[in-house]
C-alpha cells in the first residue's frame, strides 16, 4: 500500500529529529524476523533507551540529506530491508540492544552504523562497539578504581584498631 505524500514529508521529518539527535544510529537487516519478534525487539529497545524505526531507506536518504551535521554521510549502503536503531542518550545502547538480539535471531545481520560525528560505520565496528561495556557500567568501574586505595587505608586502618583492641582485650582478661 502506498503512503501520501503528506505521510512521506511527515516520516522525513521525523527521520531528521531522530538523526539530528542521535548519538548513534545503527541499521541492519531484519528480512525473516516475525511480527512478534519484531515486537520483542522493540520492547528490549523501549527499556534500553533507544528507538527502532523502520522506513523505506529513500525516506532515511532524505533524512541524512536534510540533517546539517550528516549532510555528507555516504547513504549508498542503505538497500534492502533496513531497520535504524538510534539512541539520543548512549552511542553504544543501539549496537548492543541489537547485538544481543541477534545472537537469539540469526535473520538479523548488522548492515552498518551513522555516528553522531557523521562517521560511517561497517558491520564489524558496530559489532566490536557492541562488545563493549555499557556507559553505567564504565562509570561504575571507574569509581571503584578510584575508592580502591580509599578502602586499602581504611582496611589497614581498621586491621590496627582490631590488633590493638585485641591486645587491650588481652590485657584485661589476664
Amino acid at each position: 500500500m502506498a503512503i501520501s505524500r503528506d505521510k512521506k514529508h511527515a516520516l522525513v521529518g521525523e527521520m531528521t529529529e531522530l538523526l539530528a539527535n542521535s548519538r548513534m544510529t545503527v541499521f541492519a537487516a531484519y528480512q525473516g524476523l516475525c511480527v512478534t519478534d519484531m515486537q520483542e525487539l522493540r520492547a528490549r529497545a523501549r527499556e534500553a533507551g533507544v528507538v527502532i524505526k523502520v522506513v523505506k531507506n529513500r525516506l532515511v536518504r532524505v533524512a541524512v540529506a536534510e540533517t546539517k551535521a550528516l549532510a555528507d554521510v555516504d547513504t549508498s549502503v542503505l538497500s534492502g530491508q533496513l531497520l535504524y536503531a538510534m539512541s539520543d542518550s548512549d552511542e553504544v545502547a543501539p549496537a548492543q540492544v541489537l547485538n544481543g538480539f541477534a545472537k537469539e535471531h540469526d535473520a538479523l545481520q548488522f548492515v552498518g552504523a551513522i555516528s553522531g560525528d557523521a562517521e560511517l560505520l561497517s558491520a564489524d565496528q558496530v559489532k566490536d562497539l557492541a562488545g563493549l561495556a555499557s556507559k553505567e557500567q564504565l562509570i561504575a568501574e571507574t569509581i571503584a578504581q578510584l575508592l580502591s586505595p580509599v578502602h586499602d587505608i581504611t582496611n589497614g586502618l581498621s586491621g590496627n584498631l582490631h590488633a590493638l583492641l585485641d591486645g587491650v582485650e588481652a590485657k584485661a582478661t589476664a
